[in-house]
């Protein structure tokens, strides 16, 4: 079985529309007002009525505080939450989503510490970067998240594209994938090649696996 793709930084109906009818599981949104592919959530709320209703609507924050988030939930119609930034956990369980935390893995004591989280709270392997939370373009540690893996499902994002999502998947083995810059021509802007690309790849690596 393959893992479920996320398409993240969405921007544009048309970006989201045609992630889907290639297979995207979940589209995210970035709630971030320093990232670049930051969106208001009324625009998300636009792009997300027309989603299927199987397709995950995520949005992705950065230090925000539980109010904050469950507001932008509503607004958006949300239904995971993925917190990139270094807010702990536990104070956002009361939010009506589904969550997802950033683990950055830097070293062993890390994956122990991520594979203690609650069993509701999927972890995101990224690449570790204090400044810019993601959509750096830059490679998780695969072994540490593989390693992660082995313990529990989690989602692998990090410098993936067309060119290295077959063997993050053999190395790995994660629950699902994220998506960002990888498959951008600009960030926020999808480019349909490169979308195209990245699903052949990770159809190859199921057949691989």
């Amino acid at each position: 079985m393959r893992p479920r793709i996320k398409i993240c930084g969405i921007t544009r109906a048309e970006d989201a529309a045609l992630a889907v009818e290639l297979g995207a599981d979940a589209i995210g949104f970035v709630f971030w007002p320093r990232s670049p592919r930051a969106i208001a959530p009324a625009d998300a709320r636009a792009i997300e009525r027309a989603l299927p209703p199987l397709v995950s609507r995520v949005g992705v924050f950065v230090d925000a505080t539980p109010g904050e988030v469950a507001e932008v939930v509503r607004a958006a119609g949300l239904d995971v939450v993925q917190l990139h930034g270094d807010e702990p956990v536990d104070r956002y369980l009361e939010v009506d989503a589904r969550i997802v935390k950033v683990a950055p893995l830097r070293d062993d004591g890390d994956v122990t510490t991520a594979a203690g989280w609650p069993a509701g709270v999927m972890p995101l392997v990224d690449a570790v970067d204090p400044d810019r939370r993601g959509g750096t373009g830059r490679r998780a540690d695969w072994t540490l998240a593989a390693r992660l893996a082995s313990m529990r499902p989690l989602l692998l994002a990090g410098g993936l594209d067309a060119d290295n999502v077959r063997e993050a998947i053999r190395r790995v083995r994660p629950w699902g994938i994220d998506v960002s810059s990888g498959v951008e021509r600009r960030p926020g802007v999808k480019d349909a090649e490169r979308l195209r690309a990245f699903f052949a790849a990770v159809a190859r690596a199921r057949e691989e696996l």
